[in-house]
């Protein structure tokens, strides 16, 4: 569907062809620039123009020759993009800090309260050792959110605090 959808005589190219959105979430998150991607079942050559996109070498296996010729004219008019422009920070290859180290820098302070979700009525205090914690539970950012949400969380992006020089509508995201 929409502007993408190639069509030969009016009607369908391919019945399956995939979006090239999808495509480039998939091959953006899990590949590296330079990096091949393989697609068995090519069709009317939707991966391998996100790849050329992304700067990736790419193999495709078609068996048909009609979709074959609409990948090959595809491809070709495919322009790749600069190196430098397709190169995505890595977040699990980025510098971390710790949440202790808020505390050291004093950007937070021991006993300071936390609000799981921007929501006043779900309150953490910050402990001493770069813990916090809420009710009985004690634990990382991550931990205690984790438990509050009942599923994987990400502890940086779950507490709010609040300015001290701030009213309460004025609150940030640690």
């Amino acid at each position: 569907m929409g502007k993408e959808r190639l069509r030969a005589n009016g009607i369908k190219a391919h019945a399956t062809q995939k979006p090239e959105a999808l495509l480039y979430r998939v091959i953006l998150s899990s590949t590296q620039t330079g990096d091949v991607v393989l697609d068995p079942f090519f069709g009317s050559g939707t991966t391998g123009v996100v790849a050329k996109l992304l700067g990736r070498h790419w193999v495709g296996i078609e068996r048909d020759p009609d979709y074959f010729r609409i990948a090959v004219q595809r491809l070709a008019a495919v322009q790749p993009a600069p190196v430098a422009a397709v190169r995505a920070a890595e977040p699990r290859r980025q510098p971390r800090l710790p949440f202790g180290a808020l505390l050291e820098a004093g950007l937070l302070r021991p006993g300071q309260a936390l609000f799981f979700q921007a929501r006043d009525a779900v309150q953490a205090i910050v402990l001493a050792d770069g813990h916090v914690q809420c009710g009985e539970q004690t634990g990382s950012i991550h931990q205690v959110a984790h438990h509050l949400s009942g599923a994987p969380c990400n502890g940086w992006t779950a507490w709010y605090y609040e300015m001290s020089r701030c009213s309460k509508s004025c609150q940030w995201t640690i």
